[in-house]
């Protein structure tokens, strides 16, 4: 692909070896491989309804809930076996998802024909097993004004030409994931959008290497420990990265447009992207949890201490896993089918499930750092270079032993830092949406005024209570 990706103000010529990007790669590249082994198989693959061919899950449609219940547990299953995010597979493939009813109902109410070219394109990217990313989270400058009424019209992406053959866009989408481990980009509108705003709501895909796209990888504060080599960067075969894509008027040819101008469908998109998201995002940081869990543990034991020490703690440990996997599986159960066919999992579920991701598993990692001791969370580990450096290396190992070797101890430690303060921390509190925006959708899913009547009747209450609104 054309090197389109810069850090540090470099130009990164090859992902699969440069240190900034080579984690994602070999997390993203483990995908495949387990897709290969019998025991993920019924997890990581499903039949496509377009071909019915073997094809990977993460570029499937949730047709149903056992294919819903899949998508949480391959979120899991995907933290197991990297320890960080695979983000450049599970918001792609929920835009896969949000678009094929979105595009179905703009196609059915309006007549354009955004469905056909979407099952055109799936059926292809299924057949090369692509990797795909998602984009939905535009700049958006000032909170309080609309994308039209901006200082720059460029703050959310948007259409500034329209051709016979395609469109021009212009703008940036920011905070993305596993782009560098992308072989294309699915774009989605980021927001609801009025009828003056509606060069801003548009959906379409392309490859990650397109003309005029720049991208800037970022990544967590930690990244320069990160960078280095040996168990500083404990889980070799994983990593998180994040970018900003910056479109310069970048060419979509028609055929991967999906919207364009249609705003009225905007916030349906995003509506129809957040509920599976949201209900699966809580096995993605119960797949983490239970690393955690089992990192502890063996600190614990390292520290010359029975796991059964910590019991309480560790007991919370896994409540708090399975809460998140849990409530992401009831949104599933509780979901419905869309008239295209795909499954929408429970919207009000799915942003309660948002809501405890943003809270529990911070719990989860403190008390793993409670556990582990002040050699996982204070940051005065030595470093690897140090540990086996000729002239000290063997004394710093000799201070750090304890029920096992100082190397050991460090590893176990280091991997605990990178789970709870590190790079290994997925997007919890934030990652698919803000907790306060999930709570502005549970508010609206709430119907009080029913609660109340409930409460009326075992009452035997008829008198009608109201409270008149003060006056501002």
């Amino acid at each position: 692909m054309r090197p389109n990706i810069y850090k540090f103000g470099e130009l990164i010529k090859d992902v699969t070896t440069h240190p900034a990007t080579k984690r994602t790669i070999a997390g993203h590249a483990q995908i495949f491989d387990a897709s290969q082994k019998e025991e993920y198989k019924p997890i990581l693959t499903t039949t496509s309804h377009l071909t019915g061919q073997l094809i990977s899950r993460y570029l499937s449609l949730i047709l149903g809930l056992e294919d819903m219940i899949a998508n949480v547990r391959m979120k899991r299953l995907m933290f197991n076996l990297t320890g960080t995010c695979t983000g450049g597979r599970c918001a792609g493939f929920n835009a896969i998802n949000a678009m094929w009813a979105t595009s179905f109902d703009i196609d059915k109410e309006l007549g354009t024909n955004y469905h056909a070219r979407l099952k055109t394109w799936l059926q292809d990217a299924q057949q090369r097993d692509i990797t795909l990313s998602g984009a939905l989270t535009d700049p958006k400058g000032d909170r309080t004004k609309s994308p039209s009424q901006q200082c720059d019209p460029d703050l959310s992406l948007r259409v500034v030409e329209k051709r016979d053959d395609g469109i021009i866009v212009r703008g940036a989408k920011v905070m993305i994931c596993g782009v560098a481990a992308a072989n294309e980009l699915f774009i989605m509108p980021g927001t609801s959008y009025k009828e003056e705003d509606k060069d801003y709501a548009i959906s379409f895909v392309i490859p990650r290497d397109s003309e005029q796209l720049t991208i800037i990888e970022t990544r967590r504060p930690s990244d320069t420990r990160e960078l280095e080599e040996g168990f500083d960067t404990p889980v070799d075969n994983g990593g998180i990265t994040q970018s900003y894509l910056l479109f310069e008027d970048v060419f979509v040819p028609n055929e991967r447009v999906f919207m364009c101008g249609e705003f009225t469908y905007a916030l349906k998109a995003v509506m129809n992207f957040i509920a599976p998201y949201r209900a699966a995002i809580g096995g993605c940081v119960a797949g983490q949890g239970d690393v955690m869990v089992g990192a502890a543990a063996l600190m614990a034991r390292a520290n010359g201490l029975s796991e059964k020490v910590f019991r309480d703690k560790l007991t919370q440990m896994t409540i708090n896993n399975e809460t998140t996997f849990g409530m992401g599986i009831a949104a599933g159960v509780l979901g419905s089918k869309h008239p295209s066919g795909v499954w929408i999992p429970n919207t009000l579920l799915s942003n309660v499930n948002k809501v405890h991701v943003a809270t529990l598993p911070y719990e989860t990692k403190r008390i793993a750092q409670e556990i582990a001791g002040g050699i996982a969370e204070t940051g005065c580990l030595p470093s690897c270079k140090d540990l086996n450096d000729p002239r000290y290396g063997k004394l710093l190992q000799k201070y750090l032993q304890a029920n096992c070797s100082g190397e050991t101890r460090a590893k176990i430690a280091r991997l605990i830092e990178w789970l709870t303060i590190g790079s290994g921390v997925p997007g919890c509190m934030h990652g698919g949406g803000s907790p306060d925006g999930a709570k502005l959708v549970i508010n609206a899913s709430t119907d009080i005024a029913h609660d109340m009547e409930l409460a009326k009747r075992l009452a035997n209450i008829t008198e009608d209570i109201k409270v008149e609104p003060k006056k501002k």
